[in-house]
């Protein structure tokens, strides 16, 4: 292999190296467009409510121990007498926990960002039975409370005053104070009174919820039997949380999800803290994020960079067309513009169409170029079907996520074999001297 054949291939390689550069820009707008859409969310949900997480129906008891201390002196024998007050709490789980709702998504815009909200209609109902806390010994009993508490991760999300109805008597919700060790979330809370110590106590409750929060909803499932049936004209969910539904149906008008969670099933102390993950969870998303779609893309414009230079030079080979190393670097140019207009036009059209259109605005331009620059609209033609095929691959890349490497890796074992097909009776030694004999 001559020195000027030696040359032509560190020439490919530094301008392979140097059309990193655009695509690393490309790769930043890309980055920052995705942030700003996360900034809109961000601001739309700061304006209406944010992701909500529904913790509760709970009863918190409350109440103070008066404690009889004997304590006798060592050194005297003297007995002395003395009280203190010890304070206490107690949380109850409900027996049973039902809540059945609607689901609906309202796709709010700012320019050319989306955010989702959803609005849930639904219905909450509960039991409790518990026995109230008795003395032990000669203790005694003071202010024996009853609260009950409902914790939301965003109270402005709540559309209206729901009214509590509590064993027939109908009741309001308050924005109380409770101790966050025991409800980490802002708390609706409904006062139940005094209540009487050892006695047991058996109430159930009801109360509609209209809640409006942005892209994720949780429920704790803190009782002891827990049902949870939803449904929504969303298409789209991702069932997330520790708790996936036990039956779900997902179509194109909606879905219908129910979930049954037993108290063996759950960690009660977990389900109080919303940071544990100790809940059912739906996400309303979008199945089409043109920005990770269009940053996954760039990652695959190097191979694109490389396959066709490495086509380029094997025509220059096989040929004896000669192509100036400018050309190259303008067909990589071109192939590195690809991906700038996917994400301008995939903000507008469906990713689909705008993939599309991106690729077969450079399939023309790199094939017109080709054609005048090999001297044939043939040359210019067979470029251009082999780009197509390589859109193609990668459009079913970014389609497929669980197949990328198995058809990345057959696109890379494709490319060597038709190389070493193509050259597997050339004669490299000999290749610079019959450059220069003809």
């Amino acid at each position: 292999m001559d020195r000027k054949l030696l040359y032509k291939i560190v020439a490919i390689v530094t301008m392979s190296i140097l059309l990193l550069i655009p695509l690393a820009l490309i790769e930043g707008q890309i980055r920052e467009r995705s942030q700003r859409q996360h900034e809109v969310q961000q601001n739309i949900a700061e304006s209406s409510a944010g992701a909500q997480t529904l913790i509760g129906p709970i009863v918190v008891l409350r109440y103070r121990e008066r404690l009889r201390e004997t304590r006798v002196a060592p050194e005297t024998g003297k007995v002395t007498e003395s009280t203190r007050v010890v304070e206490h709490r107690r949380l109850v789980a409900p027996e049973s926990l039902s809540i059945d709702g609607g689901v609906k998504v309202e796709t709010r815009q700012r320019g050319i960002y989306q955010a989702r909200l959803f609005h849930l209609d639904s219905q909450v109902a509960s039991r409790f039975r518990f026995n109230a806390p008795a003395p032990s010994g000669d203790a005694e009993l003071l202010d024996l409370q009853a609260t009950l508490v409902v914790g939301l991760s965003d109270p402005r999300g709540v559309a209206s005053d729901p009214e509590v109805t509590i064993n027939g008597q109908r009741h309001r919700f308050a924005s109380g104070k409770v101790d966050p060790e025991i409800m980490p979330l802002q708390p609706l809370t409904v006062t139940l009174g005094r209540i009487e110590a050892g006695k047991p106590y058996d109430f159930s409750l009801a109360f509609p919820l209209h809640l409006t929060g942005t892209t994720r909803l949780a429920i704790a499932p803190v009782g002891e039997s827990n049902r949870i049936a939803l449904k929504s004209a969303w298409p789209h969910p991702n069932f997330g949380g520790r708790f996936l539904p036990r039956e779900r149906s997902v179509g194109a008008e909606g879905f219908n999800a129910r979930w049954e969670v037993s108290h063996l099933a759950r960690n009660f102390d977990n389900a109080l803290n919303p940071n544990s993950g100790e809940a059912l969870a739906i996400d309303f998303i979008n199945p089409v994020n043109v920005y990770l779609q269009s940053e996954r893309a760039v990652k695959y414009g190097v191979l694109f960079i490389v396959l066709t230079f490495a086509g380029f030079f094997l025509t220059e080979i096989l040929r004896r067309a000669p192509i100036h190393p400018l050309q190259y670097l303008l067909v990589g140019l071109a192939l590195a513009i690809f991906f700038l207009l996917l994400i301008a036009f995939s903000e507008h059209m469906p990713f689909a169409t705008a993939y599309g259109l991106s690729a077969a605005a450079c399939i023309v331009l790199i094939g017109w170029y080709l054609a005048g620059a090999l001297g044939g609209w043939r040359q210019g033609a067979a470029f251009g079907a082999g780009l197509s095929g390589l859109y193609g691959v990668l459009f079913g890349v970014l389609r497929s996520e669980d197949n990328a490497l198995l058809m990345g890796s057959l696109l890379l074992f494709a490319a060597l074999g038709a190389t070493m097909l193509a050259t597997r009776r050339l004669d490299w030694y000999g290749l610079g001297r019959k450059a220069e004999d003809a």
